[in-house]
């Protein structure tokens, strides 16, 4: 065998269908070629000379996948430069995120242009830590009622040319863009999304329960950071989290970090999407990692103390200073969900929802080896990204 395997053993493995109690995972180069329990793997032959990892009764689950991150420890993926995409990877790749979009703030066109060019040739290269896989656009197409930490002044309605101009000169960097779909012209900006592979998320939006369920028929599937910066539920105008909650058709993200949500909130939230189609996200702003002070995001002034960022005018949260793996055990400790179920909602339904499930998302044979290894308590052991451990 190659010198290039890896067998991680002794561990509880936890794939989207049970967790394997004294499992192992055999890597090889990138990939994941064997899961399974110890007694059922097939015998290793006398010149392997592979890497043995003893997991320690440990947990042993998929890189988490964060679709909604702006930036950390410093840095902001608005700064568009290698070494902010650089920054921003390494601390999320140290807190159990493998793979991410690199996600924007309203902005002007030109500072869009910017990242998407930036994260472009930063994909062109190999990607140290964390993997970029795309770009999350969070506006500028969002309602001026709901900006939350957003700078109002940017705030456009949708302008299609945009995403043509950026698709054509970036074909498949764009995954997902978040807009209000109550907007002028939203309705015709989603259907395009559709078709163009594109994920069209509802956020910073002051749409009516019924604006939803109309843009879904055209195509909208997602909601960010879910009760934030949108119509709250009423029991006569059920509003936006209203149909987040009762269509099976929209995915949506939670914000797991004792600040944005009440965890009574997010069991609730679990319960009505049955866990198929929620996912953690971070929300992190470039003040994650770091301690109290002043900051900024999308050219506003942020405040951070106790881990809580708000915008110093005003009391609006300003993103987080989350990591994926902090989201992971709040929804265990806290909410009270299991590890398997915590492992879909950061791994298993980020990768379905943006069609990359084929490769990413879950321990199984042929998928990339974006691999945890946690310990009994949840904190991280080891990481491995494609293969190569990264701490």
């Amino acid at each position: 065998m190659s010198a290039n395997q890896i067998l991680i053993t002794n561990a509880s493995v936890v794939t989207e269908e049970e967790v394997i109690s004294d499992g192992e995972v055999l890597i090889e180069g990138d990939k994941i070629v064997w899961v399974g329990s110890r007694g059922s793997r097939p015998e290793l032959t006398e010149s392997f000379s592979g890497t043995r990892v003893d997991a320690k009764k440990g947990w042993v689950v998929p890189g988490f996948i964060d679709v909604h991150v702006h930036g950390g420890f410093g840095h902001d993926f608005m700064d568009a430069t290698q070494e902010c995409l650089d920054g921003i990877t390494r601390f999320h790749g140290q807190n159990g995120t493998t793979s991410m979009l690199a996600t924007t703030v309203t902005g002007p066109h030109d500072a869009l242009s910017r990242v998407l060019e930036a994260v472009s040739s930063y994909r062109s290269k190999e990607m140290p830590y964390a993997q970029l896989i795309g770009v999350h656009l969070e506006g500028p197409f969002i309602s001026h009622k709901w900006p939350g930490a957003q700078n109002p002044e940017f705030i456009v309605p949708p302008q299609k040319q945009w995403l043509q101009d950026w698709t054509q000169q970036y074909p498949g960097l764009i995954k997902m863009l978040t807009l209000a779909p109550e907007t002028e012209g939203a309705y015709e900006l989603i259907e395009w999304l559709k078709a163009n592979g594109i994920v069209a998320a509802a956020g910073h939006t002051d749409a009516t329960y019924e604006v939803i369920e109309e843009a879904v028929e055209h195509g909208l599937k997602h909601a960010v950071h879910t009760f934030n910066a949108m119509t709250g539920l009423h029991h006569r105008k059920p509003g936006t989290v209203g149909a987040v909650l009762t269509d099976d058709r929209i995915s949506a993200e939670i914000i797991a970090d004792g600040f944005h949500v009440h965890p009574g909130a997010i069991r609730l939230l679990t319960r009505a999407k049955q866990s198929h189609n929620l996912m953690l996200i971070t929300d992190a702003m470039s003040a994650a990692g770091l301690g109290n002070g002043q900051y900024s995001l999308g050219g506003l002034a942020v405040t951070v103390k106790d881990g809580m960022a708000t915008l110093t005018e005003g009391n609006s949260l300003a993103g987080s200073t989350l990591t994926m793996i902090s989201a992971f055990r709040y929804m265990v400790n806290t909410v009270g969900i299991s590890v398997q179920e915590a492992s879909v909602l950061a791994s298993g339904n980020p990768a379905r929802m943006l069609g990359m499930d084929d490769k990413l998302g879950s321990l199984a044979v042929g998928k990339q080896a974006d691999i945890l290894l946690l310990t009994p308590d949840l904190d991280i052991s080891s990481i491995w990204v494609k293969g190569k451990q990264t701490v």
